[in-house]
């Protein structure tokens, strides 16, 4: 697909789901109390008081969710490409590392020992340390572990894998030892099956600087990626500094992963179909599929978010089990697909 084409429509798409998300909800917004609304800033408030209540419920309730949304998808995405590309592996997605299983404990952590109920931040940050702390183990035993025989990647790869299943078991573990507490365990689940419901600029504040700084990075070693793909051994004789660029690349994708897991929970398959469908539009180069990976993130976890709203306005119809089922059949679709082609 053109280049510009792709953008256009992707930006366009963009918008208007992010419009539409803001107006759909328990209360239709029409489009001319919608347009009148975000007339306003946010704290200006209105004289009429139904016009306050439009006004609360754009600035304060939607567009927190809806730009939350769209950062989670983006990261997600962005992520994912990197992953794919750094591990020469379609199969690849952000987590493998450990990265969302390290948030998910830290999350629960938090709120099986309550401390998560004192402030609206103490959860996001918990995941995030959560994240980093699992980071650093893998970047340790990836350097203490590697063998010979094994290339760097491989090794960081198998040591994810191990760190993911055992992080994830001590995560099992504190559900069920807080499984007479319902209330808690219920929040633990929902949090883990992921999920945008009550989210506020303060979550947008805590998303965006790791999300700002993981797109930097990404958009810093594009080339190096690229060079990647053709060999580690390839790479360096051309200059590049392989452990380098592999070090900024995995603190960059767990950056990206750890600010979307800390904010919405954990939701798969947005960082592996994702730069699949990006690939497939635009091509395999990274300075063009890193960009087109974070905005179709956007517009499908936007798109995912309004539909699961639509569904199910209690929010019991959680976004990761809904990505789930729209994500696995079309990975299945595309794995087909490649195979017959």
């Amino acid at each position: 697909m053109n280049l510009r084409l792709f953008y256009l429509l992707g930006i366009t798409l963009l918008g208007l789901f992010l419009g539409l998300g803001i107006a759909l909800g328990s209360t239709w917004l029409p489009l001319d109390k919608l347009l009148s609304a975000l007339s306003l800033a946010p704290w200006n408030t209105p004289i009429e008081p139904t016009a306050q209540i439009e006004h609360l419920i754009v600035w304060y309730i939607r567009m927190p969710r809806v730009l939350a949304a769209a950062l989670v998808g983006a990261a997600l995405a962005l992520a994912g490409a990197q992953m794919q590309g750094l591990l020469h592996n379609p199969l690849a997605s952000p987590g493998i590392i450990g990265v969302s299983a390290g948030a998910a404990l830290g999350a629960v952590l938090l709120l099986a020992t309550g401390w998560a109920a004192y402030a609206v931040w103490i959860l996001p940050a918990g995941a995030l340390l959560g994240a980093m702390f699992a980071l650093v183990c893998v970047l340790f035993l990836g350097q203490r572990t590697h063998h010979a025989h094994h290339s760097p990647v491989l090794t960081l790869l198998l040591v994810g894998i191990a760190l993911n299943a055992l992080l994830s078991a001590l995560t099992s573990l504190l559900i069920s030892l807080s499984w007479v507490e319902h209330e808690v365990t219920r929040e633990m689940v929902f949090w883990l099956m992921g999920g945008l419901d009550n989210r506020t600029w303060t979550h947008v504040g805590i998303l965006l600087p790791g999300v700002v700084l993981g797109f930097a990075l990404a958009f810093y070693e594009r080339r190096e990626l690229d060079l990647l793909l053709s060999g580690e051994e390839n790479a360096a004789a051309l200059g590049v500094s392989v452990k380098g660029v592999r070090y900024r690349l995995l603190i960059g994708i767990a950056l990206l992963t750890a600010s979307a897991v800390a904010v919405a929970g954990v939701i798969g398959f947005v960082g592996l179909i994702v730069p699949h469908l990006a690939r497939l539009l635009i091509g395999p180069q990274h300075h063009r599929l890193l960009p087109a990976s974070a905005l179709l993130g956007a517009v499908l976890l936007v798109v995912v978010d309004l539909l699961a709203r639509s569904l199910s306005p209690d929010g019991s119809l959680r976004l990761g089990i809904l990505t789930a089922l729209l994500g696995a059949p079309f990975f299945l679709y595309l794995l087909l697909f490649r195979r017959e082609h």
